[in-house]
């Protein structure tokens, strides 16, 4: 916000209190420019000068709404200042007032077309309410304006990949770096080049973002792109020491865990998916990797159903919590006790489905638990409802022909196991699905970033 240095009114006295007000808000004397510009005000009601000023002087102690009926009186003393419309904008912003502080730099705009504020300041706003498309234009128009510009150069940019317009905005990057070699162009570029599939440079970039920045989030997404694509050994390198630099980071944690698990180092995967539970307990995006890692290795199994009754418990009524502590008991109890009661299993399944009914991996598996008890013609509903939910489920068939076999019913049998073999020469396995997991909670957890400030 700028302050406008013209004099309130014809006297040299009011001339001077107002310069001094003037001098006192630029030097950041901030309760004494106020309390001189409410006395000014007296002397000098009608005056655009010392109304506008007096807003911005609240404004920057955050005062929004004190500072709100200057900036609006300032606006109706003097319409045809771009500034002024600016500033009540800009205020308007901060109150959470879109709708009208978007008018008020329209308004500025028309005032002021080639001004490089009027357009960053509406484009940013349309950037704030996700109207992408809106945005560009008047971000592209101050970025001819003022081509060295950072911060109108990063919402450009931010806006560009978002539109897919990928060429224009590694480009921008590009002329960006030559100006500032910051690790967040970096990181943008790195996501520009994702977005094209071109992962060795992608992964170059966030690299020397991570260099610049060793910050979580870049470490993160340095990591995140060697995982997405496999890179097991660099990936576990890079989580680990991020690790070490940010111990208490959820997704760091499960990051490394992810790749441990990846790399079939299962104990390390389950330690370190144990800690990321710990550090946030009702974050759901740790327990599937969780589960599975501890399919791989029962060894830690009291502290692995620990935490899954500790979520089942946060959580009553979410069918996954009640689905994945059920299946922590069976796997932990089967290492233990071949004759264990099944009867909590089978409550705790039935209860996820009740809460959740369009999880076919409940229903694979209460038929997988009537099946060992030799109720095969109760585990067939449970089979089939598997497959109506999720037809590429390639166990589910297979254990469906399984049990026509024991219920004397060959013929369905039979064609429940050629499905089953399409699917697997078709490699729909559990591969493709834990690599389809692995993507969704690496994009989750970007996305669930606080966005740049």
């Amino acid at each position: 916000m700028r302050a406008q240095q013209a004099a309130p009114g014809a006297t040299g006295h009011l001339d001077r209190q107002f310069q001094a007000a003037v001098a006192q808000y630029e030097s950041g004397r901030l309760a004494e420019a106020a309390t001189a510009l409410e006395t000014l005000l007296r002397e000098t009601p009608e005056s655009f000068e010392v109304h506008e000023l007096l807003g911005l002087v609240y404004a920057a102690q955050s005062q929004y709404s004190n500072a709100s009926p200057h900036l609006e009186k300032a606006v109706r003393l003097k319409p045809g200042s771009a500034s002024g419309r600016m500033n009540l904008a800009i205020n308007l912003v901060q109150l959470g007032k879109l709708q009208s502080a978007e008018a008020e730099f329209k308004e500025a705009l028309e005032l002021e077309p080639m001004s490089y504020d009027a357009n960053h300041n509406l484009g940013e706003l349309y950037v704030r309410s996700g109207k992408i498309t809106a945005a560009t234009p008047y971000l592209e128009q101050a970025q001819r304006i003022d081509p060295t510009a950072y911060d109108n150069g990063y919402d450009l940019a931010l806006a560009l990949i978002v539109s897919n317009r990928l060429a224009d905005a590694r480009q921008l990057l590009q002329n960006l770096l030559k100006q500032k070699d910051s690790a967040e162009l970096h990181n943008l570029l790195a996501e520009v080049e994702e977005k094209e599939g071109k992962f060795v440079a992608a992964a170059n970039e966030y690299e020397v973002a991570a260099h610049l920045d060793p910050s979580e989030g870049n470490l993160f997404d340095w990591g995140s792109e060697l995982l997405l694509h496999r890179t097991l050994d660099p990936a576990i390198t890079v989580f680990e020491k991020a690790a070490e630099r940010y111990p208490n980071s959820p997704r760091i944690a499960i990051g490394l865990g992810i790749a441990y698990y990846s790399r079939g180092n299962y104990d390390d995967a389950v330690k370190s998916l144990l800690h990321a539970a710990d550090l946030s307990p009702a974050d759901p995006r740790v327990y599937p990797f969780l589960s599975r890692a501890y399919d791989s290795s029962p060894s830690q199994a009291a502290e692995v159903i620990a935490r899954f009754r500790r979520f089942a418990e946060q959580q009553p009524k979410n069918g996954r919590a009640q689905y994945y502590y059920a299946m922590s008991l069976w796997k932990g109890k089967r290492t233990q006790d071949s004759s264990l009661d099944l009867t909590q299993i089978v409550t705790l399944l039935k209860k996820s489905i009740a809460l959740d009914p369009s999880m076919p991996e409940a229903h694979l598996q209460l038929g997988n638990l009537h099946s060992e008890q030799g109720k095969y013609v109760d585990s067939i509903p449970e089979y089939q409802r598997a497959l109506e939910l999720n037809p590429d489920l390639a166990d589910a068939h297979y254990r469906l022909a399984q049990a026509y076999v024991r219920t004397g019913d060959k013929d369905r049998a039979q064609e429940q196991i050629q499905v089953y073999q399409k699917l697997r020469e078709q490699h729909l396995a559990d591969l493709d699905k834990q690599r389809a997991e692995v993507r969704q909670f690496v994009y989750a957890a970007k996305d669930a970033q606080p966005a740049r400030q």
